[in-house]
């Protein structure tokens, strides 16, 4: 991690120092307690991590990074790390969990290969998929929507972040191996659409594991020449809504409940839920307030 540390000279100027010319010491809670140069042991100071600047000799070489993570891993950390209006500050565990990151992509790509190109040869038919596989694909495309809305704004370090959740929904993908042909069918097709979703997003970030699973996975010969992800209106049409419900104006439940589900319908739901009921307490009802999608507030008299 490139802190800054430097002795002034004899001339009243500062001398600073590499951080492979320095020794660090730490006292037992793992803090930074003295430092001292590597050449002739004299005391140094220490000021911390600071912004990279050739001049104060506390930069990084991006070479030797490259050579023990990869271009992928530094591309996806310096990405991802600072908004691009902003300095990055260096983290060695940030390079790690970006390298983390890749891996686990390419762990996913490969435990599900056969699944993932089972999908791709299957018509999209969602309309017969099990709740969890439309909460997943939902959770998929809206972070697509949002990823494409941080790229037009150069939020760069957002569209990052947004490959790193559409990975972690794909993790939770429920198994099918043991239910209905059926549900396997769905999650074939989910796995086959949503890696190469990820794939896409993530390939002008870490461009060469993205051209690599897009061939190892049968999608085509270059990812360049795929369109760029969009989001499936249909994808992003929730079956359900959660409620919160207010007794007197405080929250005291939520009720997840149908679109379609009309004013009857959703004063039935929330009537039937057993932390409500104990709130109300057999008290008189004055006004039962409904807005549509967000909330209902009960009124007692």
């Amino acid at each position: 991690m490139p802190g800054l540390a430097a002795v002034q000279s004899e001339k009243g100027g500062i001398v600073y120092y590499a951080p492979e010319e320095i020794e660090l010491y730490h006292d037992a809670n793992g803090r930074i307690d003295r430092v001292t140069a590597k050449a002739d042991g004299r005391p140094v100071d220490y000021a911390g991590i600071g912004t990279m600047s050739k001049s104060k000799r506390n930069g990084v070489d991006p070479q030797a990074l490259i050579e023990k993570y990869g271009a992928d891993t530094a591309r996806f950390f310096m990405m991802f790390a600072s908004p691009p209006e902003q300095t990055l500050e260096w983290s060695d565990s940030g390079v790690e969990g970006a390298y983390r990151f890749l891996r686990r992509v390419w762990n996913f790509a490969a435990e599900n290969k056969q699944s993932i190109k089972d999908g791709m040869r299957l018509k999209p038919d969602w309309s017969g998929a099990a709740p969890a596989v439309k909460t997943v694909r939902f959770e998929v495309h809206s972070l697509i929507k949002q990823a494409n809305h941080d790229l037009e704004k150069f939020q760069f370090n957002t569209v990052a972040s947004a490959c790193m959740k559409i990975l972690n929904t794909l993790e939770g993908i429920p198994a099918a191996e043991s239910g209905p042909a059926a549900d396997k069918h769905n999650r074939h097709l989910l796995l086959g659409e949503g890696i190469s979703l990820l794939l896409r997003l993530l390939s002008p970030i870490a461009p060469h594991i993205a051209t690599c699973l897009w061939r190892e996975l049968g999608y085509g010969d270059d990812i360049l020449k795929a369109p760029w992800p969009a989001s499936d209106a249909a994808a992003l049409q929730q079956q359900e809504t959660k409620l919160v419900v207010q007794i007197n104006g405080k929250k005291r439940a939520e009720v997840t409940v149908s679109q379609a589900s009309d004013e009857a319908a959703v004063k039935t739901a929330v009537l039937a839920n057993a932390d409500i009921q104990r709130n109300l307490n057999g008290k008189d009802i004055k006004k039962f307030i409904i807005v549509p999608g967000r909330l209902v507030n009960i009124v007692l008299a």
